[in-house]
């Protein structure tokens, strides 16, 4: 047998906050400014979207060795924060993530069109996210009432290593039947999604204006003047850079177009891993 490349994408694999529900990403973000202030640490919201797409545990562990964080930690506790104080700061976070989950969980304009478009380019739809299964559950039955459901779904403590780490995308891969990773798309709106994707050996779409990057609302990002949205995308375009996307697109709404692209690309011999 000789190895065939393939001539057409198979599977789209979704983020989920930011890419598909949630514009902004204010769900996560929020909460990990709150989980921090139960233990008297100011965290803003704007250090608290760095590490974003990470799992959670990983997410804190990250925010906890920001220099000008581990200074405040320790002038409260009289140290720098162990992996013991991340897990206690973590298990301040979760039940309020859970509890507040619901408040962000409208889908993002124009997704369940560009899903319904992609399945008629004949793609399965996997997904993945950054926040561990039992807040999952409760994501998945919410999108599911607005009329979304993915034909497969992976949490990051179902794997043993979260983004950037590509467990997550290829545990999708092997469930849905996918022959080649080449013929799946990663689309998420963080840095370390788009890593996880690479590191898959797929195409990646960064979503600039839905998600975590600009951290705006819908009507915010809708009333931004076209000379600062331009430059917004160009200032996350440069956040992105070192994560190397294939594409670039404001939000889920464009993908269908990106889709035909890739097939374009397939079709003429292309591979994800040489772009």
């Amino acid at each position: 047998m000789h190895y065939q490349q393939p001539k057409q994408l198979q599977a789209a694999i979704l983020d989920w906050a930011g890419t598909v529900v949630d514009f902004g990403s204010f769900a996560p973000t929020q909460i990990f400014v709150e989980a921090f202030a139960k233990f008297g640490i100011q965290v803003s919201l704007e250090e608290a979207r760095g590490p974003m797409g990470m799992g959670k545990w990983d997410h804190i562990r990250t925010l906890c060795d920001i220099p000008a964080i581990a200074e405040r930690y320790k002038a409260k506790f009289g140290r720098v924060p162990s992996d013991d104080d991340v897990t206690a700061i973590y298990e301040r976070f979760m039940p309020l993530q859970i509890e507040k989950i619901a408040e962000h969980s409208a889908l993002i304009p124009g997704a369940l069109d560009a899903i319904a478009a992609v399945r008629k380019q004949g793609l399965k739809v996997g997904s993945c996210s950054g926040y561990p299964a039992v807040v999952m559950e409760k994501v998945v039955v919410l999108a599911k009432t607005n009329g979304y459901v993915a034909d497969h779904v992976v949490a990051t403590d179902e794997v043993p290593n979260g983004r950037p780490h590509p467990a997550q995308a290829l545990a999708n891969v092997i469930a849905l039947g996918i022959n080649d990773v080449a013929a799946c798309v990663k689309v998420d709106d963080t840095w370390p999604g788009i890593l996880e994707g690479r590191s898959a050996g797929m195409w990646t779409v960064a979503l600039t204006c839905s998600g975590n990057a600009l951290g705006l609302t819908y009507e915010q990002y809708k009333a931004l003047p076209a000379e600062k949205l331009e430059q917004e995308r160009r200032r996350i375009g440069q956040m992105f850079e070192g994560s190397r996307p294939h594409y670039l697109i404001d939000t889920i709404a464009e993908l269908p177009a990106v889709i035909e692209d890739i097939n374009a690309r397939l079709a003429r011999g292309e591979m994800p891993q040489g772009c």
